[in-house]
């Protein structure tokens, strides 16, 4: 499974996504419902009602059974003339909502494929750290070879071939260790993906370093400006501003506009029957109601200030963390290189040394410490690659883009 295929799985399956998602959804429907306070509202009744009733006839005393039917049917609409602003807070402040439902999707997406790159990479990881081992497995075989060729010419010992056939055996240990991490981390990649299985992934994705196509500071920049960090937290104080104006505004009187139509008839028929309609506009204003204003008033404010400070808090963040990344991407790329020349440096020293014991020039102690610095060259060069493609998921994670 290729990277792009396991990222797509994971983001159609993750329950945050679906979270997320839904958040979106029932921000749109604040938003509408926002609007629709500026419409007026239109609402429709009828009814219809049978009712016995008892009468004395007075010309014959008797009492005489008979029924009352009414029915009706009416038509009425409000709307809300002036509200002192509260309308168009609210509506603020659903915008804000979805703003900050967009950013927080935006978290979860990045968030998921991070996870996913983690796990993925992991996989691809052991896959070239159990290579490395296999080669170090062909080493030891060859240092046996050696070893047994120089014994059997009387100029070893039998401590050379031990020597070499404890290296094999614990080149064969490493790589039976490193096999079960390859499978721990396919099973961890098969989860996010919502596979039931260990899930192997492509090899060919490129894990190389690519430079930025951003400068340093301008990369800040753009972060603090578009992070979904940063503009959820701009979400945050926008509602919070629009949040203090609703809450000035229920100082304010409120004007209301209602009208109404309506038909009543005491026979099942749409003809006849008697009509009335009413118009009427008002206006209302609460002069005390118990300090409930002051205190909505009060905790708005209150909300404001903890807004700015989270916003102000999220910009350190973003900052703080895209230094940190930035940093160990630079680190991670310029000891890729220095590692490249380790690996080259110890293959020319392995070549030398085997050479040398060849011709019985030096010990197998020395030809095994050779094995050794590459083997580890060879680990050390694997683990900073991928490092470094670690760090670069961290940086778009926070950026919430790719880079």
């Amino acid at each position: 499974m290729t990277l792009e295929e396991a990222i797509e799985r994971a983001l159609k399956q993750n329950p945050q996504m679906v979270q997320a998602a839904g958040s979106i959804r029932n921000a749109r429907a604040s938003e509408r419902s926002a609007f629709g306070a500026y419409l007026p509202s239109l609402s429709a009744t009828a009814n219809g009602t049978l009712s016995s009733s008892d009468r004395l006839n007075p010309d014959t005393g008797t009492i005489v059974s008979g029924s009352n039917d009414s029915y009706s049917a009416g038509l009425s609409a409000s709307w809300d003339v002036f509200t002192g602003g509260r309308r168009s807070a609210a509506r603020q402040q659903a915008q804000a909502e979805f703003q900050s439902a967009e950013a927080q999707l935006t978290t979860q997406r990045f968030s998921v494929s991070l996870s996913v790159q983690s796990a993925f990479f992991e996989a691809l990881r052991a896959d070239e750290l159990m290579a490395v081992t296999r080669s170090r497995i062909e080493l030891a075989q060859q240092g046996i070879t050696a070893a047994e060729r120089r014994l059997a010419v009387g100029s070893a010992t039998r401590s050379d071939v031990l020597r070499a056939q404890l290296e094999l055996n614990t080149a064969r240990g490493t790589l039976l260790q490193q096999e079960s991490q390859r499978f721990a981390a396919a099973l961890n990649l098969g989860r996010l993906t919502g596979l039931e299985q260990p899930v192997a992934p492509s090899t060919d994705t490129p894990i190389q370093p690519v430079p930025l196509t951003l400068s340093r500071e301008e990369l800040v920049n753009v972060l603090l400006a578009k992070a979904p960090a940063v503009r959820s937290a701009e979400a945050a104080v926008a509602s919070a501003e629009a949040g203090i104006r609703s809450a000035k505004a229920q100082y304010l009187p409120s004007v209301g506009l209602s009208a109404g139509y309506n038909w009543f008839n005491e026979d099942i028929a749409i003809t006849g029957g008697r009509t009335s309609w009413s118009v009427r506009l008002g206006l209302s204003y609460p002069i005390f109601d118990g300090f409930v204003r002051d205190e909505g008033k009060v905790r708005a404010r209150t909300q404001a200030e903890v807004a700015q400070s989270q916003l102000a808090d999220a910009q350190h963040a973003v900052r703080t963390e895209t230094e940190r990344v930035l940093n160990q991407l630079q680190l991670a790329e310029e000891r890729v290189v220095l590692s490249r020349q380790a690996v080259e440096v110890a293959q020319e020293d392995l070549r030398v040394q085997q050479e040398r014991y060849r011709l019985g020039a030096t010990t197998i102690l020395e030809l095994l410490t050779s094995q050794t610095a590459l083997i580890e060259a060879q680990n050390n060069l694997v683990g900073l690659r991928f490092d470094y493609q670690q760090s670069r998921a961290e940086l778009e994670s926070i950026a919430g883009r790719k880079l």
